[in-house]
């Protein structure tokens, strides 16, 4: 219900900008522009969904594999004393832990490209245990948040771009954007949990938590100790290897188990097909609205109206310039993209505002996409608590890039 709303105010708001635009300042290009956005999107919705099929059937298939070999179960149960207590309606040992482990392990690591297919596995799974067919249940909203949250250990890709626009030192932003994109996923933890009353004081939750902390904290000091050319291989090299180890790990489990893995990868493969069809009304859905929302120059005027806030308030407004990019990742990932591009392109990649943008791309990820994508695939049309839950990840991923990016950049 909650996407709903925001779907309608997405083009309410658009027509009233666009109206004041047209009326007041003479504007005759601004609903040409809207209406080239509704064909645009629609467009790219249709060519996303195309090019996940490959992916999907690829991952799927394997996760087949993987399924029928039994090392999707065999992590189910390693799993279950964490899985339990977070995701308590799920039975314990079910198959669909693993699928959500190696779902967040993906994202993590920053491969995009098998994290969704293995997300909408998980979904899929979840989906059989739900009683409710279109309602959200507990465990799909803190799976989305998770997901929302945009955890990433490895953001090779915003490396790759600051490098590509001449900044000094490409990889110093690595550190920023791994804490903030922690304490987004923590506070994405923090409030589903509040609303769903899951006790995170127990001794396994704070011990999983803990280690985690522990991990992003190694992983923080054995990457500031390498120089940034290494610092790129070493992340591109590892990201790989662990997804071919993972392709002749299911196939050699599948064989061990005497499972015919070609038939067991095309019968999985199919799953991947009906899936990639099944999602393009959601984004074709998402899409156009945040493509007239953007050609109406609502955008820029929220921006503006930020700006001037933050100024009457007495802050320095420096921060402002970098803040399209936070407002566009929930929306868009290409336009997020975009917009911290432009950023650097504009103000530099070493610049205070450059670097805060990058940090902004990598603190979160694509909320309304994801929520589209992943409760599409299902069917889900009641999402409850989940955009609510997954926007205040989001904005504490905000924040913390802002106070982070001042405490490294002296912004």
């Amino acid at each position: 219900m909650v996407l709903n709303y925001i779907w309608i105010a997405f083009f309410l708001i658009a027509f009233v900008v666009a109206l004041v635009k047209l009326t007041v300042m003479g504007d005759l290009e601004v609903f040409p522009a809207m209406m080239d956005a509704t064909f645009a999107q629609s467009k790219t919705a249709f060519e996303i969904s195309l090019g996940l099929t490959g992916v999907l059937a690829l991952w799927l298939g394997i996760m087949k594999i993987g399924e029928k070999g039994g090392l999707v179960s065999a992590l189910s149960r390693w799993l279950s004393p964490v899985f339990t207590r977070l995701f308590p309606d799920i039975p314990k040992g079910h198959p669909v832990t693993g699928s959500i482990f190696m779902n967040l392990s993906a994202n993590m690591l920053g491969l995009d490209n098998a994290a969704t297919p293995m997300g909408l596995k998980a979904m899929e799974q979840m989906q059989e245990l739900n009683t409710r067919k279109d309602t959200a249940t507990n465990p799909m909203i803190m799976f989305l948040v998770l997901n929302t949250s945009g955890l990433t250990l490895v953001p090779v890709s915003i490396l790759v771009y600051r490098a590509q626009m001449g900044a000094a030192q490409p990889t110093d932003v690595f550190i920023p954007i791994l804490l903030a994109t922690f304490f987004s996923t923590l506070a994405g933890v923090i409030v589903t949990s509040l609303f769903q009353r899951i006790n995170l004081l127990s001794r396994t939750l704070l011990l999983t938590l803990g280690g985690m902390c522990l991990a992003v904290a190694a992983i923080i000091w054995g990457f500031s100790r390498l120089s940034p050319v290494v610092m790129n291989q070493v992340s591109v090299s590892v990201a790989n290897i662990l997804l071919m180890t993972i392709i002749v790990g299911f196939i050699l489990a599948g064989m061990r188990k005497r499972v015919n893995v070609y038939d067991a990868f095309v019968e999985g493969a199919k799953e991947g097909f009906t899936t990639a069809v099944r999602i393009i009304p959601y984004l074709v859905a998402i899409l156009v609205a945040i493509g007239v929302f953007r050609a109406s120059g609502a955008m820029d005027w929220l921006i503006d109206g930020v700006r001037w806030l933050v100024g009457a308030l007495g802050f320095d407004t420096q921060f402002v310039e970098a803040l399209p990019t936070a407002l566009m990742k929930p929306l868009s990932g290409s336009g997020a993209r975009g917009m911290m591009v432009d950023t650097m392109t504009t103000y530099g990649a070493d610049s205070f505002v450059g670097r805060l943008s990058c940090i902004f791309q990598g603190s979160t990820d694509t909320t309304f996409y994801i929520l589209a994508v992943y409760f599409g695939s299902v069917g889900i049309r009641h999402t409850r608590h989940a955009v609510t839950c997954g926007l205040l990840a989001d904005l504490a991923g905000i924040i913390a890039a802002i106070f982070i990016a001042a405490l490294f950049f002296g912004g």
